[in-house]
């Protein structure tokens, strides 16, 4: 009868046999892993700009444009996708996924540069990037407020102390900060006080730039020692800002604080708090 003959003459053996078989199926299928997708990470980059003010079809023809032509050079880039809205351009690089992320960062970078001359020349900043896996997502997320302090120490402490305390944590990957109130000096102009001396917006727009700079002052040179003159003329408070002259008439100084308001506020004050 074969094989199965041993298993009919010995039934108690074989009953035994197979609830062991049954026992160690349990076991082992009990630790297996379960995943319902396979973990792979995309080499993902993601490249930010910003140009405060700009419509979402300024940034798309004037910042979005110009970076993608130089990003679609790059080899290996299989998808690219992007986002412009008020002030703000995302561009999203998903590359092949036997391209190094390092060496797909630095061709990024070179794209950048390259398009620098074609971007708006007042970007406050050139264009970011860092490296995503579009897997990850959120997995805490922190409200902050306060009653007694204004909501731009709230953001400076959010950014300078809170986030960077989060992002030195092992295995944090990166710390975002959504509705950012960055402290700002507002200059609020009267027409009617500029009108009645003879100003327009630029001549105040003109000496509020020019009357806050960070520029080197050069050297004292003597004739055994040479001093560097460090000092910093960039105004950081209202109070410093209302005494800015803006213009002479007469003989007479015009300040700031004559044709207009000044005080301290956030340089997006329509935003959302944090």
């Amino acid at each position: 009868m074969g094989l199965s003959a041993i298993f009919i003459r010995r039934p108690i053996a074989t009953a035994l046999l197979m609830a062991g078989i049954l026992v160690f199926g349990l076991a082992s299928f009990m630790l297996l892993p379960i995943a319902a997708l396979p973990n792979v990470d995309f080499p993902t980059i993601v490249v930010t700009a910003q140009l405060p003010g700009a419509s979402p079809q300024t940034m798309a023809a004037s910042v979005a444009t110009p970076l993608e032509q130089q990003f679609a050079a790059i080899p290996g880039l299989e998808e690219m996708s992007s986002t412009s809205g008020l002030g703000n351009t995302r561009i999203t690089l998903q590359f092949d996924l036997a391209r190094n992320i390092d060496g797909a960062a630095q061709d990024v970078q070179s794209a950048i540069n390259q398009a620098s001359g074609l971007l708006p020349k007042n970007l406050p900043k050139p264009p970011l990037f860092y490296k995503t896996n579009p897997a990850n997502r959120s997995i805490l997320i922190y409200a902050i407020g306060s009653d007694a302090m204004p909501i731009q120490d709230v953001d400076r402490y959010a950014y300078n102390v809170l986030a960077e305390s989060i992002s030195r944590i092992s295995g944090v990957s990166q710390v975002n900060i959504a509705g950012e109130q960055i402290p700002a000096v507002h200059v609020q102009v009267n027409p009617d006080a500029l009108a009645s001396r003879g100003m327009s917006l630029e001549d105040v727009r003109s000496a509020v730039v020019n009357a806050t700079t960070d520029a080197p002052k050069g050297n004292l040179e003597g004739n055994r020692q040479s001093f560097t003159l460090d000092t910093n003329d960039q105004l950081f408070n209202p109070e410093a800002f209302r005494n800015i002259i803006a213009a002479y008439r007469h003989g007479v100084p015009v300040r700031l604080k004559d044709v207009g308001t000044v005080f301290e506020g956030s340089q997006s004050p329509r935003a959302g708090g944090l």
